[in-house]
């Protein structure tokens, strides 16, 4: 696939990166809220870290089925000084819009050369962006809305968010899944 497909497979294997990245930011997240008393933010974004992981393990799964000897690199920067939940979330947001333009990039490349199965593996991704970024706008909109008061935050995560059903159309993850 490697010579078949070049350009896809580079963006993928940073891709993986962003996605270990990603889930290092979410832990920095997790802990901060931790620190700061706020249990279901802190269980949210440390939920999120995982589903990061798992992504990056997806796309590790993906190299070696189809015999791309995958890298692994090292994680970019990680920001840890925040002010309040509003802006811990806003970087959530942020991020999450950076990896949907990455995920899209991804996906033209296999396009563009008519790379089908490269395509269709990345459609899950486009999908799960789109649920990303909506969550984590609604998560910002309840903290606007909030104010200085965390705890209506906490309820709404509470409420509102958790871990779902396993999505069976998912891609499988190098080293089994979570």
């Amino acid at each position: 696939m490697s010579v078949e497909n070049p350009k896809f497979v580079t963006l993928l294997h940073e891709q993986i990166g962003h996605e270990f990245t990603a889930m290092q930011q979410y832990v920095a997240l997790a802990v901060w809220f931790d620190a700061h008393d706020l249990p279901q933010l802190a269980g949210f974004f440390y939920r999120q870290s995982l589903e990061e992981r798992t992504h990056a393990m997806m796309m590790v799964r993906y190299l070696l089925d189809r015999d791309v000897p995958p890298h692994v690199p090292g994680i970019g920067e990680v920001r840890n000084d925040f002010s309040a939940p509003t802006e811990l979330v806003a970087l959530a947001l942020a991020q999450e819009q950076r990896v949907t333009t990455q995920i899209e990039a991804l996906f033209k490349a296999a396009r563009d050369r008519g790379d089908f199965l490269g395509e269709q593996f990345v459609l899950w991704f486009l999908k799960e962006q789109v649920e990303e970024v909506s969550s984590m706008q609604t998560l910002l909109t309840i903290c606007e809305r909030a104010g200085d008061d965390y705890f209506k935050i906490e309820d709404f995560v509470a409420r509102e968010t958790g871990d779902g059903p396993d999505d069976p159309s998912a891609p499988p993850v190098a080293g089994g899944s979570r």
